[in-house]
């Protein structure tokens, strides 16, 4: 099923910027301009999940927050840092806080684990049925959970999988250890640093009898990819 998205953002270049990122990724998105659109476009569709900017014309995105966070997780995207202006926010029933500016690859990862969070599947995998991903030797089944390198089936634990999920769903992108938790768990990363690198470490273990183990490369002093 295609999650339909409310991007409201008074900047028609990161508007347009992250509405096409968003449905390369398989998502269909509507867009506004101002509060006032935003607010008038809530009130005549049902949406899976809000970004929104808080600096907007019409009504602004604080005002917008309590009433879009009944209906739709709300992930504020915001050039605003300080930490008064996050928990005034959050308190207010956001459920996440991007500062600008951010790497749509992020913005992606973390609109999966609120729309993982609403639907109670945290940890999981929102592939349509029958999907397979493909990465050179690799093949991954999202609905059985199941992987294969090289012609071979790979024992993988739920989070190892879901970590290579995320990498073979974007091959060219580097992903920080906290995006990889926040993707593989579904929830804040909260943990130390040597969590992921204890999961890397073990998948290229699993994947060293196929010759694959190197197909993840480590980018020091950012995260991990695939090479």
């Amino acid at each position: 099923m295609t999650r339909r998205l409310l991007i409201v953002e008074d900047d028609a270049q990161n508007n347009q910027m992250i509405r096409e990122y968003l449905e390369t990724q398989g998502f269909s998105c509507a867009q506004a301009y101002s509060g006032s659109e935003g607010k008038l476009l809530f009130s005549m569709e049902k949406f899976d999940l809000v970004l929104l900017d808080l600096m907007l014309p019409g009504i602004s995105g604080e005002e917008l927050v309590g009433l879009f966070s009944e209906k739709a997780p709300v992930i504020v995207l915001s050039a605003r840092s300080s930490l008064d202006s996050k928990v005034s926010v959050l308190s207010a029933g956001a459920e996440d806080y991007i500062c600008k500016p951010f790497d749509l690859p992020e913005l992606l990862v973390r609109i999966q684990v609120q729309l993982r969070r609403r639907e109670g599947t945290a940890g999981g995998t929102t592939a349509p049925e029958g999907t397979l991903y493909r990465y050179r030797d690799w093949e991954l089944n999202p609905a059985t959970q199941e992987m294969t390198a090289a012609g071979e089936a790979v024992a993988l634990t739920k989070h190892e999988f879901m970590i290579l999920e995320l990498f073979i769903r974007n091959p060219k992108r580097v992903f920080s250890k906290q995006m990889i938790y926040e993707y593989a768990w579904g929830e804040e990363y909260l943990a130390e640093d040597k969590t992921i690198n204890v999961h890397i470490s073990n998948i290229r273990a699993k994947l060293k009898d196929s010759g694959t183990d190197s197909y993840i490369q480590t980018v020091w002093g950012m995260g991990f990819k695939l090479a």
